[in-house]
């Protein structure tokens, strides 16, 4: 079994719908290749606006939130997703920060902005695959 096997946590017929905010499109393509063939459906936005746009018309199950974008940075459209969420009476979906600063400041200012928790740069495969897990509530499959 390969470690892609392993750490595979939804069927590919019922994907969890992940909303990736990353301007970086090499980051883009290493996340897609990460996580298309594990079970996961992505939709990229490319700024925090974007970001904000794409969630409120779509179901995502979780964001993954680069914490500095261009026209909005991660924090604000985090704050923005949070309170669009408390409007309409949705239960939070998880917001993950992502940022190569991983400093204990920056993981605070994460965590008081709304997200549910930080990943740092640069992102490894199998470690991600095992937070979605985690995170997700899911097993992987056998």
């Amino acid at each position: 079994m390969n470690d892609t096997q392993r750490h595979t946590t939804h069927a590919p017929d019922n994907p969890v719908h992940i909303l990736v905010a990353e301007d970086s499109e090499s980051n883009q393509m290493l996340l897609s290749l990460y996580l298309n063939d594990s079970g996961y459906a992505l939709d990229f936005a490319m700024n925090g606006r974007d970001a904000v746009e794409r969630f409120k018309s779509g179901s995502y199950g979780l964001v993954l939130m680069d914490i500095f974008m261009p026209v909005l940075d991660g924090l604000d459209a985090t704050r923005e997703i949070r309170a669009f969420e408390k409007e309409r009476g949705l239960a939070p979906v998880p917001i993950v920060a992502v940022s190569a600063n991983a400093f204990d400041e920056d993981r605070k200012r994460s965590m008081k902005a709304g997200c549910s928790d930080f990943l740092a740069k640069p992102i490894r495969k199998i470690p991600l695959l095992k937070f979605l897990a985690d995170t997700l509530g899911k097993k992987p499959l056998p």
